[in-house]
């Protein structure tokens, strides 16, 4: 159980985006609409494939799940969000908060070693075909999901136990969710201990799945490049180039957090950025073929 340490506080206040209150409306409406846009087409392409027997394949169970994780990640922010552009400063329980840091975190997680285990998926197929039914089986696959789900729930619990149990000396959030590095400002005393504890776990539940994917296509573009047919090239190039775009957008909307200026702060951690990344999935997942497609090994 989490001990609140908060000297009686039973809440807190998010700001928000006081400075910009003037753009409110429009924000509202913009990401409404690109919510209910991303919340759309991450459905249809989950029904697509659940309907479909011939996209029962790993690389799109893959697809299936992050899209599900995109659901589940904005899920968690977007709403406060629009409640806060709807209301000013908003309040928020501790249960509350700290669900939201959970999630956030978990999902978040989760969805970083899922990109790793597509890259995976990736690399046996093009450097491993013979072998690639075998090694990316049906049980290899829901164990790689498994994985990223257990990493993303350790990762949010530790985060989260430790952050609502140091002692807290305000109630204000100057953000428009329950994250932990405005969290932090929160925190009595010194918090260079609990910063580098961020780090730490950043490190290992960012960074490591990043190393992964680019271990992963320096092994495929040296692979590719040795193969003897250009169409062959072409192939594995167009099945890869959609997931380096999703990794790429996916880790710039991380690292652009915090940026200058509450519009951007507002836009970057949203679905603005996440909708480019559905463009990506369905040019690359629903409409190029990968190389030697296989079903499911049982």
């Amino acid at each position: 159980m989490i001990i609140w340490n908060l000297s009686g506080l039973s809440e807190f206040r998010l700001l928000g985006f006081p400075e910009i209150s003037h753009l409110h409306p429009l924000l509202f409406v913009v990401l409404l609409s690109l919510y209910i846009l991303t919340l759309m087409a991450n459905t249809v392409i989950v029904f697509i494939i659940n309907s479909d027997n011939t996209l029962h394949t790993p690389m799109y169970f893959f697809l299936t799940q992050l899209s599900c994780l995109d659901i589940c990640y904005l899920s968690v922010i977007i709403p406060t969000i629009l409640e806060n552009l709807l209301v000013g400063t908003v309040s928020i329980s501790q249960t509350r908060c700290a669900l939201q840091m959970f999630f956030f975190l978990f999902f978040g997680v989760a969805e970083c070693f899922l990109l790793a285990a597509m890259s995976l998926d990736r690399y046996f197929a093009i450097c491993y075909p013979l072998h690639y039914t075998i090694i990316m089986s049906s049980r290899v696959c829901r164990s790689l999901v498994a994985g990223s789900y257990i990493c993303g729930a350790a990762v949010g619990l530790v985060h989260t136990l430790t952050t609502f149990s140091s002692p807290l000396c305000g109630s204000t959030i100057d953000h428009f969710f329950c994250e932990i590095q405005p969290f932090l400002d929160l925190h009595c005393g010194n918090t260079f201990q609990r910063e580098i504890q961020v780090i730490v776990v950043a490190v290992f539940a960012i960074l490591s799945p990043f190393l992964l994917i680019i271990y992963s296509y320096i092994r495929i573009i040296s692979t590719s490049l040795h193969m003897a047919s250009a169409e062959s090239r072409q192939k594995a190039f167009s099945t890869c180039s959609s997931h380096l775009l999703v990794v790429a957008l996916f880790y710039g909307t991380a690292s652009s957090m915090y940026p200058p200026g509450p519009v951007l702060a507002c836009i970057s951690s949203t679905s603005c950025l996440r909708t480019p990344r559905l463009c990506a999935d369905i040019w690359a997942y629903l409409c190029s073929f990968p190389v030697l497609p296989r079903e499911f090994a049982e």
